[in-house]
């Protein structure tokens, strides 16, 4: 598949969706390798990842589930047991994190604007391998220092649950670029 079909195709597919076909090693770790050539300023290659799967990624339901119970203003049994059911749907789960410059040497937005383009190379190479995945940035993404031993510049700033999905991914249209571009 050629990239702008690849890029065209990309689609954020739920854990909902998923089968219970296993996920490989090797094929996470061409994810990694494909996110490890994302461009960084100051090659500080801040992005960081957990990767999660069978029991880690039940420990992770239930804690987040938990800390869900825990803090929620309004609880709701649903998403309760949708966060544990989304654990336990995926195929694998790797915790996006961010190790920031110790130096700070450049503003932390680029860090972080670098994880995101290391995601994006994992999604896209995720499409081509027949993947589906999803980004979830949750309220509780501020509490896994308690459940990661993360160091003292870095954070977790989201999941990348992926999945073997039977169904083909949703269509996307977006708006057009014209409505985007202001040309000067």
């Amino acid at each position: 598949m050629e990239l702008k079909d690849l890029i065209k195709n990309r689609r954020s597919v739920f854990p909902d969706q998923y089968n219970s076909d296993p996920i490989s090693k090797d094929t996470i770790n061409q994810l990694l390798e494909a996110a490890n050539w994302a461009p960084t300023h100051k090659r500080t290659e801040p992005w960081r990842f957990k990767v999660l799967q069978g029991h880690s990624q039940e420990k992770l339901g239930i804690f987040l589930s938990e800390k869900f119970k825990e803090t929620a203003d309004k609880f709701s049994e649903f998403k309760y047991n949708k966060i544990q059911r989304n654990s336990k749907k995926a195929g694998a789960i790797i915790a996006i994190c961010m190790e920031r410059d110790p130096e700070e040497s450049i503003p932390e937005w680029e860090e972080i604007a670098s994880t995101a383009m290391a995601v994006q190379n994992m999604w896209l190479t995720a499409t081509q391998l027949g993947l589906g995945a999803y980004w979830s940035s949750p309220g509780l993404i501020s509490t896994m220092d308690e459940f990661f031993n993360l160091k003292a510049n870095e954070k977790c700033i989201g999941f990348f649950y992926l999945g073997y999905y039977d169904n083909t991914a949703p269509e996307r249209t977006p708006k057009p670029i014209e409505d985007k571009v202001e040309w000067i």
